[in-house]
Parts: C-alpha cells; structure tokens; sequence
C-alpha cells in the first residue's frame, strides 16, 4: 500500500506544529510505504503549486522545534471562492495543484478557517483530514487544541513576572493575553497565574466593576493589582452593539487594543498608577511543552493511521484522555467558546478572581 501524502500548516503559527508534522510522518512511514509532500506557506501554496517531495530525514530533530518548518500564512477563507484582481480561481486552483501533486490525501494543521477551508476540500472530493492547531483552544469538537498549552504556560509566566514588579512599585498592571473570540487562554493563565481581574470575551464587563475591585485592594492594603484581560474583552455596552458598529468605536480609539484603554481609565478613575502590558506574538513562540509534545505525536499518529484506514473528511480531537475524530463538516466554522458557567470560572470566583460582571 502506497500514499502519497501532502501536509499543509495555515493560519497563525504556534509551538507544537512541527511536533504535529513528525508525529504524521514517522507514523506513515512505520504503517506504510509512504511519499510525503511538503506544502510552503499554508493554502497560498496549494493555490500557487509551491511545493517539494521532502525526505525521511527532514523529520528529525524537529520535536522540540517551534514555528513550522513548512511556513505558513493567512488566506481567509471568506475569500477562498472571490476571484480578485489577480483572476485566480482559488478554489478550482487546489484542486488542480492537488492532482498535480497526484496526491492520496492532504493533512491539514490548522484553527478554524483552516478547518473551513478543509471542509471546502473534503465537498469538493479531496481527501482531506484536520488536526486542530491554535493557542485560542477554540476549536469545536476537541477538548484541547495542540499550542494552548504551551502558550498558557507562558501567559502565566508574563503575570508572575508582571507580579514582582507590580509588587515593588505599587502599579495596577493590565497584561493583555491574546484571544480575540474566546477566553480560554486568559482564562487559564488568569488564574494560573494569580490574576486579581480576568475580563473574557465570553463575560463583558462593566468598567465601575474592575474600579471597584482594584479599588478594594487598595483599601484593604494591597498595594498592587494584576488584570489578566483578553484582546477581544469587552464592556456590556459593547457587547450590545453590532460587530461592525464595535469595530468603528474601537479604530477611533487612539490606544486601539483593550488593554491600554483599560488602563488609562482605571488610572483615571482610582488615581492608581496603572500601566498595561502586551506580551502580544511571544505567546507563539518558543518550544512546544512535553504536554504539547505528547498532544502533537498524538494527533499525527492518529492522522496516520485514518490515512491508512482511507478514512477521509474528519478532524482529528481529543475526548478525555483517547484520540478521536469528527466529520469536518460537524465542527469546521464552530468556535468553542468558554461557557460562562465553567467550572474553572467558578473556582475562580471561589478564591476571590473578579470577571467584571
């Protein structure tokens, strides 16, 4: 039995992808005679034909490498079937470069346009299998995308850095986690960390809360206060506006991002020296956690064996501790965001954290 096997990364990068590409193709070469074809920069590539035969040695020594070896890039899929200024059909495109390549099936490691994108294939008659990459942990149907862990661990290691020095100069410190839909990361790292404040897309919150809370402190002799807040956090009034009309208000903000914003207002309103941190693409970079290790072998082994199975158009995820998979056609396009009834939200309340609400 042979496969021939193309392998894409697209959309942000993270640690764990290249972990993920030798797990795909140590396992396929173990089960089967296998030619793996390396895809560059995401599904630009496969729109423009870039692409190489790699070799069995190119998948050593990557483990514990981060980024992707193969590039990537963003190609928002809401333009995936728009014909631009360049006349290219992006659709009819792949699926020439797919034949081209005279490949048995594509692997895609991706978040959730990539999945999208990926379900498009699978309609189209590719063969086409997932695995969920992104440090939002935001994908549908997995209970952990590989990355977040990793990008947690150093989210939390950004607020109990903050920590000292918030402590020894008395500031309110606003560090701003990445997550513009879901608050899993800042969730995480909130309370791992030790954050007085965790303000989640998920919870829009009322700035007089977060004053108050800062200002409690304050009062009962903490001379410092931690805010873990996501990039995509938003006040109630904002929640209750359209997507676009939210958008306008904040490209007329002259800070742009949350964080600044919220700490001009609560320095303004307490009269506590405030100042914000954005730790920003650090939280993608860097080598992957032994748990992202183990996470990405496991999902390329799992992508290895449905490619010898000829079991095509799924999403490889993790259901408890075991390896699954689901129809791409049932998780591509779905954002798993933070219930606001979770259970890590309630033990954060329980030790004290404010939400804003």
């Amino acid at each position: 039995m042979k496969r021939r096997i193309g392998l894409l990364t697209s959309g942000g990068d993270c640690p764990g992808l290249n972990a993920a590409i030798r797990g795909v193709a140590r396992a396929a070469y173990e089960m089967f005679d296998a030619e793996i074809v390396g895809i560059a920069d995401g599904y630009s590539g496969l729109i423009n034909g870039e692409y190489r035969e790699m070799k069995q040695s190119e998948f050593s020594g990557i483990l514990t490498l981060g980024g992707t070896i193969l590039g990537t890039s963003r190609q928002p899929y809401r333009n995936m079937r728009v014909i631009g200024e360049d006349n290219v059909d992006k659709v009819a495109a792949m699926k020439a470069n797919y034949k081209k390549m005279k490949l048995d099936c594509l692997v895609t490691l991706g978040g959730n346009g990539t999945h999208k994108t990926a379900n498009l294939l699978s309609e189209e008659g590719l063969n086409v299998i997932g695995l969920p990459k992104t440090i939002d942990n935001d994908i549908y149907g997995t209970d952990v995308t590989f990355g977040f862990h990793t990008a947690a661990d150093i989210a939390t290691e950004v607020i109990d850095r903050i920590h000292t020095t918030a402590n020894s100069h008395g500031r309110v410190m606003v560090v701003e986690i990445m997550g513009n839909k879901a608050g899993w990361l800042t969730l995480y790292a909130g309370v791992a960390g030790g954050a007085d404040v965790v303000l989640l897309p998920e919870i829009p919150y009322e700035l007089e809360n977060v004053v108050k809370a800062v200002e409690q402190r304050a009062k009962g002799g903490k001379s410092f206060s931690i805010i873990a807040v996501a990039e995509g956090a938003m006040t109630k009034a904002e929640a209750a506006m359209k997507k676009k009309e939210r958008a306008a208000l904040r490209a007329e903000n002259p800070y742009k991002t949350v964080s600044h914003t919220l700490a001009e207002q609560i320095q303004k309103a307490t009269g506590l020296e405030t100042r914000a941190v954005v730790p920003g693409h650090i939280q993608r970079g860097g080598s992957p956690s032994s748990y992202d290790r183990v996470l990405s072998t496991r999902f390329g082994v799992h992508a290895a064996q449905l490619i010898r199975d000829e079991c095509y158009g799924v999403s490889v995820a993790m259901a408890g501790d075991t390896v699954v998979h689901n129809p791409l056609k049932e998780v591509a396009g779905i954002t798993k965001f933070v219930p606001v009834d979770h259970q890590l939200i309630q033990t954060g309340r329980h030790i004290g954290i404010k939400f804003g609400d």
